[in-house]
């Protein structure tokens, strides 16, 4: 049987760019965690830890290693595929793909598809504009890192469902968007969170793949970059990719915790393959 030819390097084999320094990314905020804890109730906080995006919470409880030399790496080996929306990337003879199957495989978040995914319907209402006037963000912006973390400092005597409506937008900005801290979020996504049902079953994980895709699509990897969104997804896709990787350095934890997302303590350090 024929192989098929496989697409063209985008780096040429022992000229792949050398890491300059630690990948610049923004989903991994100590004081946003801290202050989303503080902020609730015991019972309060582990719901949140067991809705349909407690996944992220869980994440940063655990204290995952980021080894961006590893990520660096794999993104030196990807191969030329012009779909936007799949990374493919050549580890020894076989290619290993990245796409939506392998984010939702990995992260358990809901990644159904819909139309108008980052534009949906939603009605600027008189509730709306005192919720956002309450978290001090303009009424057509999206609460930025920085926002969200001055609000919860100030919410104890907030509704229960103001409070739930702030857990979920500190998510939505600290993983599912993960810009710079000061950086607005998107209006049109954030307004969701007035219908908490809605907001709760919303195919975010499909949101958050193409915050990270959409980051890396053309990305100078050659001196110093930032990439939003979820990275470090994309360590554990390679501790599930290449055989081995993940049992020699990706230190599983006991009983292998699912999704797999949760499945690693991670890895620092020089030592990645």
């Amino acid at each position: 049987m024929d192989i098929p030819e496989l697409p063209r390097r985008l780096y040429t084999l022992g000229e792949e760019p050398e890491p300059h320094n630690s990948i610049s990314y923004h989903t991994d905020n100590t004081k946003l965690h801290t202050a989303l804890r503080e902020a609730l109730t015991d019972a309060e906080f582990e719901e949140l830890k067991e809705s349909r995006l407690g996944v992220f919470i869980k994440f940063k409880e655990q204290g995952f290693g980021w080894a961006s030399r590893l990520v660096h790496h794999l993104l030196g080996l990807k191969l030329d595929i012009k779909k936007k929306y799949e990374m493919w990337c050549l580890v020894g003879p076989e290619p290993a793909r990245f796409s939506l199957l392998e984010f939702e495989n990995i992260t358990g978040l809901n990644c159904d598809y819909i139309e108008d995914l980052e534009t949906p319907e939603c009605e600027v209402t008189p509730q709306m504009v005192s919720f956002w006037e309450m978290m001090g963000v303009h009424r057509e912006a999206g609460p930025s890192t920085d926002q969200i973390i001055a609000a919860l400092k100030r919410c104890g005597d907030w509704s229960r469902e103001d409070r739930k409506r702030l857990a979920y937008l500190s998510i939505f900005t600290g993983f599912i968007e993960g810009k710079k801290f000061s950086s607005a979020t998107r209006a049109t996504l954030a307004r969701l969170v007035m219908d908490l049902e809605r907001f709760e079953n919303y195919p975010w994980g499909r949101v958050a793949f193409k915050v990270l895709m959409d980051s890396l699509w053309n990305k100078d990897i050659t001196g110093c970059y930032t990439v939003d969104g979820f990275i470090q997804v994309l360590q554990v896709w390679a501790y599930e990719a290449i055989p081995g990787l993940g049992a020699s350095i990706g230190l599983p934890r006991a009983n292998s915790p699912s999704p797999p997302i949760l499945a690693y303590d991670g890895s620092r350090g020089r030592r990645f393959m």
